[in-house]
């Protein structure tokens, strides 16, 4: 054979094609053939494609793929360049053309060995390949000796190198071989494999219990579609299925080379860019394969607009670990809360023994902690899940000499983490952003004010008819304002944003009898506001709400009102898209009922809706509403911020939550649920308890798309339940839209048993086929319980919607 003929035969098998002497290479007409037989062969009418997936039509784009592939050394594409012949020979240096022809004759017969030596290698190594290939996932039945890369695991996992390997051993190579598995169902896989009954797994029989182990025919069957002999996928037709069902666009020839060499587990295979059953498997079964996004993981939204253009994970009587009346209050309230990302955290402070302010829920028999200590666990626990801004959210019922003790905590233990002045020192003309507040924690309370005009007897009128209106005024522990109201008009008077203590004013008499002059009631008033305390908040300036009118013609930007959930659903029934307006100027703090003592929590959804920004949670209590509030926030890196869609940040909006016009399309989503992965027992204590595994598909949303459907039961199959059913959703408005995938034991008896469930936002769903990693009640995973899914969205069409 010539050095030419010799080096391109070696390249070609390093490339991917495949000669009739190994069945290694595959032609570019077989390829064609391929196309027409699946119905692809419009995207090889201009042009060839090789079986590498990239367009290569005429020899010179040859190098360009050698190039683009990498596939051998740099070393070795030198030596077999000068083998090729008189084309490449002219290039070479100067040195080598004024050889002697005895010399050139003795460097050519060396070149000749070596380049032989390394056909050699090659071959011999495409022959081992192709040997671990002939089987699905490079099993062969009879076979005596294990395939190379699997028994390189099994001598790693043969901890005494006696050639078996024990359940410990094998326990210890699984973990090795990142296969999360069940230990009750991985010791019922040992014992069927151990068909020697010795107590240890010999070659074949830990093959055969890896083949059960990893078995997954659904799987297969699809790998088998794209694959042309059933037992690898080529490059080419890994990217066809990356473009066809995974929907990844132009992308995916990259992310074909990308996930074969992060996933096929032979390194010859890596070598050849193809992919085997056991890396297709792992692909799916991986955070690419995930129904999550991973783009949208990490930070990726834009962080330099104003804090009110964002959702800001924020919870409800922070302190408390258990119900509203008799809890306990304890800073690992807020330990948690700021772990799990929330930005807005509440504190109820009261004067407490020995001068030293408390928290806890007033009136109620709910222990208490010192003010200092919750200060404390604040400065320490902050910004280790996310530098962006935290915002405590003061409700203050202490005396004014409490209250000094108060700023003292916060300025001496918090130090330059406490935001005590405006950004640059100027007036703002909008909120900050929180890429401009980084690291910053802000104080949300009341502030004094220079007195202006008195209120509208209106205004006075309609909040007294609320406040009477309203059952569970008197069980909400929200801001009241610092004075009565009608009753003995009294006020507040405050100074302007961003004064210095010195120029605030304490408290006048109104109607005052005198202008400016300041009047000092005899009698101590129920509430008077420290100045000091007053001056540390610089943004969040709490005001009561009147009305959407109101609010327009007497606030300001860096003002901010609290609404129950009771006002709050009022208002988006009765105003909806004033709502919307009021939350794309203004910040609002939604707030759950007085009446839920027992720390139950409502639907946020439907307040996210109106673009609220601050709905406030029981963070203590696990459930469905939590599992809404941890899937919105799982996204942006877990920052604690998710920006509003643009109509919900648009002050002259016309969304109406209640009567939503979507400025996109409907879509239609088709979920078809196919199988389910070694799903937990719901009873551990009984030991013959086998769960009958349902799924439910849940959409919050606005309220026409607020649905849910679920498969049918299948009976007595934790381990690989298999449903394939699909189930059709339309959305109106996706943008708002999160998906709940619940899994549940079915009871004829009673309700069905929660196993496990997985909830994200629409805007973070990738389609094509995924796996849906399972979490428990309380947001933890369930790790390896998980579902296998075909996601596949298409808009609605104007017939359609009409």
């Amino acid at each position: 054979m010539k050095n030419s003929d010799s080096w391109s035969t070696a390249t070609w098998i390093l490339l991917g094609f495949r000669s009739e002497s190994c069945c290694e290479i595959e032609s570019a007409s077989d390829s064609s053939k391929l196309q027409q037989k699946r119905g692809g062969s419009q995207r090889v009418q201009e042009e060839q494609r090789s079986p590498t997936g990239f367009p290569c039509s005429t020899a010179e784009s040859i190098p360009e793929l050698r190039h683009r592939t990498a596939i051998l050394p740099t070393v070795t594409l030198a030596s077999a360049g000068e083998a090729v012949g008189d084309g490449v020979s002219a290039a070479r240096p100067a040195a080598h053309q004024s050889r002697s022809a005895a010399d050139a004759e003795r460097h050519n017969d060396a070149q000749g060995e070596v380049q032989k030596l390394e056909e050699a290698k090659i071959l011999q190594t495409s022959g081992r390949w192709h040997d671990s290939l002939a089987c699905p996932a490079g099993w062969r039945q009879g076979q005596a000796q294990l395939p190379g890369w699997l028994s390189d695991w099994f001598q790693r996992g043969d901890k005494n190198q006696d050639g078996r390997m024990s359940f410990g051993e094998v326990q210890r190579l699984l973990h090795l071989m990142n296969v999360e598995m069940d230990q009750e169902y991985a010791f019922q896989l040992f014992q069927t494999a151990d068909t020697s009954q010795s107590g240890t797994l010999e070659g074949e029989e830990f093959v055969e219990f890896y083949k059960s182990l990893t078995q997954r025919p659904e799987v297969q069957e699809l790998f088998e579609k794209f694959s042309s002999d059933g037992q690898k996928l080529t490059l080419l037709e890994f990217v066809d299925f990356l473009q066809e069902e995974q929907r990844e666009g132009e992308r995916a020839s990259d992310l074909a080379l990308e996930l074969i060499d992060r996933y096929e587990p032979s390194e010859s295979g890596k070598l050849r860019h193809v992919l085997s059953m056991d890396g297709f498997l792992g692909y799916l079964c991986s955070k690419d394969g995930d129904i999550f996004n991973p783009t949208c993981h990490p930070l990726y939204q834009d962080m330099t607009q104003p804090l009110n253009h964002y959702y800001i994970n924020s919870s409800h009587n922070t302190y408390l670990v258990g119900d509203q009346l008799c809890g306990q209050s304890s800073v690992e309230g807020y330990i948690r809360a700021l772990k799990r990302g929330c930005r807005c955290v509440e504190v109820d402070i009261w004067d407490g023994p020995s001068g030293e302010p408390i928290v806890y829920h007033g009136h109620t028999l709910t222990s208490r902690i010192p003010f200092k200590d919750v200060v404390a666990a604040i400065g320490q626990y902050a910004f280790q899940t996310s530098d962006y801004p935290v915002i405590l959210s003061l409700e203050n019922h202490c005396s004014w000499e409490q209250q000094e003790i108060i700023v003292r905590h916060l300025t001496e233990i918090l130090g330059d983490q406490l935001l005590t002045t405006a950004l640059d020192g100027q007036s703002p003309t909008q909120l900050p952003s929180p890429e401009d507040l980084r690291g910053k924690i802000l104080v949300k309370g009341k502030k004094l004010m220079l007195e202006e005009e008195e209120e509208e007897p209106e205004a006075e009128l309609e909040a007294e008819q609320e406040a009477r209106l309203d059952l569970e005024a008197q069980l909400e522990s929200e801001p009241q304002d610092l004075s009565p109201r009608s009753e003995d008009k009294k006020k507040v008077v405050m100074c302007p944003l961003l004064c210095r203590p010195l120029c605030c004013q304490i408290m006048a008499q109104a109607p005052i009898s005198k202008p400016g002059l300041l009047l000092f009631p005899k009698q101590k008033p129920k509430a008077i506001l420290c100045p000091a305390l007053s001056a540390l908040v610089v943004y969040l300036k709490a005001v009561t709400f009147y009305s959407f009118t109101h609010s327009r013609e007497h606030y300001h930007f860096y003002e901010t009102s609290s609404f129950s959930e009771t006002k709050a659903k009022s208002l988006i029934k009765e105003a909806g898209d004033e709502f919307v307006q009021h939350n794309a100027w203004q910040l609002s703090r939604v707030y759950p009922s007085g009446l839920r003592t027992d720390s139950s929590n409502y639907n946020p959804q439907e307040f996210w809706n109106a673009g609220c920004q601050m709905v406030a949670m029981n963070m203590q209590t696990a459930g469905l509403e939590m599992d809404l509030c941890d899937g919105l926030f799982r996204q942006n890196a877990g920052c604690g911020y998710v920006l509003k869609p643009d109509f919900l940040r648009d002050a002259q909006s016309s969304f109406h939550p209640e009567r939503p016009i979507s400025p996109f399309k409907a879509q239609t989503l088709i979920i078809q649920v196919i199988s389910g992965q070694q799903l937990p027992k719901v009873d551990n204590t009984k030991e013959q308890s086998i769960v009958d595994p349902l799924v439910r598909v849940e959409i919050f949303g606005v309220r026409p798309d607020t649905t849910r459907q679920e498969t049918s039961y299948v009976e007595n199959n934790g381990f690989n339940p298999y449903w394939g059913q699909t189930l059709c959703f339309r959305i109106l408005v996706p943008e708002l839209a999160l998906l709940r995938f619940v899994v549940k034991d079915y009871d004829w008896k009673s309700r069905n048993d929660f196993i496990g469930q997985y909830t994200l936002p629409w805007s973070c769903m990738q389609q094509g086929y995924r796996h849906i990693h399972l979490l428990s009640k309380d947001g933890l995973s369930l790790h390896p319980a998980s579902i296998f899914v075909h996601i596949c969205t298409q808009e609605v069409s104007e017939e359609a919607e009409s």
